[in-house]
């Protein structure tokens, strides 16, 4: 025992160490000249090439070729750079600390550690990634992520938006929450999500079917996508969480496997591997998939919880299912909702996998048509959303 907590002790000193000497380094590196119209993009912590800032990067790329711009990627995720041929540096390496500290631009979706200082060169575009139905930061009453204190969370969270320069906003909704949870006084850019353009620029028959063939789905058959958020308290380690599947895979199969397939994509944070060995043919992880965005074209019917996707999904004006088995906890002990979901849904709420297929059942019949009160939802939440938003963000915050 004594033993286990001096190996801590001493791990523990180590990476305190390497990060007073990171921070040292960058700080020398900052001091070097601006690299005009460098631009440093990452999404979901270096693990994905998605989101706002994949939008923002392919708008530029084709609009303003004068851009010099490079991806910061966690290694173990590069793959999907190589394929594209999208430049990229391996995050904390000491190219990306000269590329971060040197940067005109950062354009980022999540936080950065406390210990990189913002370049007084350096102009910080937070896009952030989603629209927010869970209370954020400082709106959360308490805080059950491991590795911090409700105290701790809410002062982070506070220092790191204020090295934004820029933070994006996709409704009044959201401007109004990110102001006051982000302690955010800058620059909010009112303007949709760049994601979203994608869902509007792209929803055609045929992109459709070249995505299915993509994901090696069968073309004909109807797609439901499920994906659901994390658990504060259920996790592994720092950034690692657990997340038990309470959708009954095997009545679902039984039900749909002749008309149906399922994808399932996990949150970024969750690290389960998912074994669908006994649902092959129906069920398909795709929570390693390089962007939800594709995910939304090619499914008719999204089945959630909690998680921002609904938000993005609703643009597409197709049907969203509910799965909230464990609601009063999370609802209660977890987060809290800035709205009653149980009234402003825009769709069914379902508490069993029973309840889930009846619902599907219920669409089947309707022909997959979505309520007066999703209009509503749609009116309120997406009205900014026309596939422009990153031409309206580039010309904010580049030019």
């Amino acid at each position: 025992m004594n033993q286990k907590f001096m190996g801590l002790v001493k791990k523990f000193k180590v990476k305190s160490l390497v990060v007073k000497l990171y921070k040292l380094i960058f700080m020398i590196l900052s001091q070097l000249p601006v690299k005009k119209n460098l631009i440093v993009f990452e999404s979901y912590l270096g693990k994905q090439y998605s989101c706002n800032p994949r939008a923002i990067y392919e708008y530029l790329q084709k609009h303003h070729p004068e851009f010099k711009m490079v991806w910061s990627v966690q290694k173990g995720y590069t793959d999907v750079f190589v394929e594209k041929k999208v430049p990229y540096l391996k995050r904390f390496s000491l190219k990306w600390l000269i590329a971060m500290a040197r940067a005109e631009y950062w354009v980022f979706n999540t936080r950065l550690p406390l210990w990189i200082p913002k370049p007084k060169h350096t102009i910080y575009l937070q896009t952030w990634h989603g629209t927010p139905l869970k209370k954020l930061a400082n709106d959360m009453e308490e805080v059950h992520m491991p590795g911090t204190n409700t105290e701790k969370y809410k002062r982070n969270f506070t220092n790191a938006a204020k090295r934004w320069d820029y933070l994006i906003s996709p409704n009044q909704y959201s401007t109004e929450i990110f102001a006051r949870a982000f302690k955010f006084e800058k620059t909010i850019l009112e303007t949709g999500y760049p994601r979203n353009d994608f869902l509007y620029t792209h929803n055609t028959k045929q992109i459709i079917d070249q995505l299915k063939k993509k994901l090696d789905i069968p073309v004909k058959k109807k797609v439901i996508l499920y994906a659901p958020t994390w658990r504060d308290d259920q996790f592994y380690q720092v950034g690692k969480y657990k997340f038990d599947l309470a959708l009954d895979l095997g009545k679902l199969k039984e039900r749909l496997k002749d008309d149906y397939v399922i994808l399932l994509r996990m949150h970024y944070l969750i690290a389960e591997n998912l074994d669908l060995s006994n649902f092959e043919g129906f069920a398909y992880d795709v929570s390693d998939y390089e962007d939800i965005r594709d995910l939304y074209l090619i499914s008719d019917l999204l089945i959630t919880d909690y998680s921002s996707v609904f938000f993005d999904y609703a643009n597409l004006k197709r049907p969203i299912i509910f799965f909230v088995y464990d609601i009063d906890s999370y609802r209660n002990k977890l987060r809290g909702f800035y709205f009653d979901i149980e009234k402003e849904a825009p769709g069914p709420l379902a508490y069993t996998t029973d309840e889930v297929l009846q619902q599907i059942s219920y669409f089947e019949r309707n022909n997959f048509e979505v309520s007066h009160s999703f209009e509503m939802f749609y009116n309120k939440f997406c009205y900014l959303e026309d596939g422009e938003a990153s031409k309206r963000v580039v010309e904010s915050v580049f030019f």
